[in-house]
Parts: structure tokens; sequence; C-alpha cells
């Protein structure tokens, strides 16, 4: 079965990404897993300057799932292209940077130092996580504002730009159209939603912030929605993410619209879930008789 997928102008050997944020940067997993397999590897999220990230704790365990409050701790994007991105290259990983800043010029910055890297493929614009006091989902959540983040980003940038959307909206459709309109090449969505745990020995949150964001299977049917609702809203490829840890998991996300998925929290239970997932998906092709997974996005009957 032919596995090959195309996202905003990139052919990718197959739809399986590992997610931002759940996959360091890439070589902390060459000894576990075939990064060169991978559809691709999407870095943690990077900024001008070092970030040291929120205090601990930064992660509690759900019923189904995480809540995490890392808060873009990162190297930052000259330190990741000069002791990070050639070990990738070395390995064969499709390389998306993922991009944070506080405010435009700090994203602008970021694309410009990352410009001058060899070896990546695109750019996944963080216009959504919830653990920042800046940036981030601040962005996302306005139309406006995102429209204005997207334009100055693909001005500026030498390579594709996808947009990460954040699922804490009233409507996905009305973000998905704004980046779209302001030259985005494709959406992830989506990232966590906002949660919030609470000792109740102390009284007190679990997390410094108050809230974090939630991931893994609990949010795998609002994810999937999400995906649906955006596909149907905009003519973009669009990646879908959220709760992905089985073979099947990516076939209905795959019906849904996407045409591609990441996988994130499943990577913390199981290091090797990328492949894992990968490997059941082609499967499942396999089993039915498909020539190709192009069969598979989009096709979900009303």
């Amino acid at each position: 079965m032919d596995m090959t997928t195309a996202i905003g102008g990139l052919r990718l050997r197959n739809p399986v990404l590992a997610a931002s944020g759940t996959f360091g940067y890439g070589v902390e997993y060459e000894d576990i897993v075939d990064l060169a397999q991978l559809g691709a590897i999407i870095t943690k999220g990077l900024s001008p300057m070092p970030m040291p990230g929120n205090p601990s704790p930064r992660l509690f365990e759900t019923s189904a799932g995480m809540l995490n409050s890392v808060g873009l701790q990162n190297i930052g994007a000259e330190a990741f292209v000069r002791t990070r991105l050639p070990r990738l290259r070395q390995v064969g990983a499709l390389v998306v940077c993922n991009i944070f800043g506080c405010e435009i010029a700090d994203y602008v910055s970021v694309v410009e130092t990352l410009n001058q890297g060899e070896g990546i493929a695109a750019y996944e614009l963080n216009a959504s996580c919830p653990n920042t006091a800046a940036g981030g989902m601040i962005f996302g959540v306005d139309p406006g504002l995102l429209r204005e983040l997207t334009a100055a980003v693909c001005r500026a940038s030498r390579r594709p730009v996808w947009v990460k959307l954040t699922p804490n909206v009233t409507d996905i459709t009305v973000v998905a159209r704004a980046a779209w309109e302001a030259g985005a090449a494709a959406l992830t969505v989506a990232n966590t939603f906002l949660g919030m745990a609470i000792d109740a020995h102390t009284r007190r949150p679990r997390f410094a912030r108050r809230v974090a964001g939630l991931s893994g299977p609990a949010i795998k049917p609002l994810a999937l929605r999400l995906v649906y609702e955006a596909h149907r809203a905009v003519p973009l490829p669009i990646l879908g993410s959220g709760g992905i840890a089985t073979g099947e998991d990516a076939v209905e996300f795959l019906l849904a619209g996407a045409t591609a998925v990441q996988i994130g929290t499943a990577s913390f239970w199981d290091p090797k879930a990328t492949e894992f997932v990968l490997r059941e998906l082609g499967k499942f092709g396999r089993r039915r008789g498909l020539e190709s997974i192009s069969q598979l996005i989009g096709a979900l009957e009303d």
C-alpha cells in the first residue's frame, strides 16, 4: 500500500508524525525509534531565546489522559540549529520546527533564525499553547490576531507554514478560516484542552499556573469532531491530533478529513508508539485491499 501523503507542498513518506512537545527535539528518541521511517518529527516549541518553562510539577496523570504545564521549556532557535539539527539530518528525519513567541516579532525572529538552517521541511506555528502567560493561545482564540500572526510568519518564512489551532474556542471553523486566509499551508487540529487538577488533601491546585492542558484518550472524540469541522470549512491539509494511540484511531482521523496524524501523549507511556501506530495503520489498509492511504482521507460516509 502506498503510504505517502501530501501536506502543503511536501510529500511525506507516510501520515504518522511525532507531535510537538512530546518527542523532545527528536534526537532523544534515535536509539528507540527509527526517525527516518516516520512521516516527520515536530520539534518541541522553539522561541527566540531559551525558556526555562513552568515550575514543577509539570505533569499529572488523569483517568484517561494527562494534564501538562511544561511551559515551552526549550534551548532557543539558534542553539537548535547549531546543536540538534545536524544530527537530525544525519539520521534522515523529516524535520518540522514548532515555533513560539510572546509577540508577533518573536515568531518572526524564530523563523528568520531557522531559515538559516539546512534540513527543515516546514514550520508549525504554535498559536495554541495554554501554558504560558503571553503568546500561544492568546493569538489562537482571536481570529484577527491569528490572521495577523500567520501572515507575518508566512512573509518571513522560506518554508511552508502549518498553523496549530487551539480547541479552546467556540467555533473552530472561524479560526481555521483566519489561518487559511492569511496563507497557512496546513492546519494542525488541535492542541490541548484547558483543564485543572486539585489536591483534595491540601486544597491547592496541582499546577503553579492552576490550569493546564489536557491530552490523551479523553480528548479523542472532541478532537475528532474538530478535525471533521475544520475539514469541511477550509480547503487545507489537516494534521489530526488528540488521543491517537492505535492504528484504528489514526484511521478515524483520516476518515474525518485529516491528511496525516500526530502522535503525542501515547509516546509518554510507550516511546515506540509512533512506530506501533504506523505499523497498525499499514496492516489496516492491507487487510482491506487499499492501494493508497489517500483512499481513507475524508472518506467518511454520512
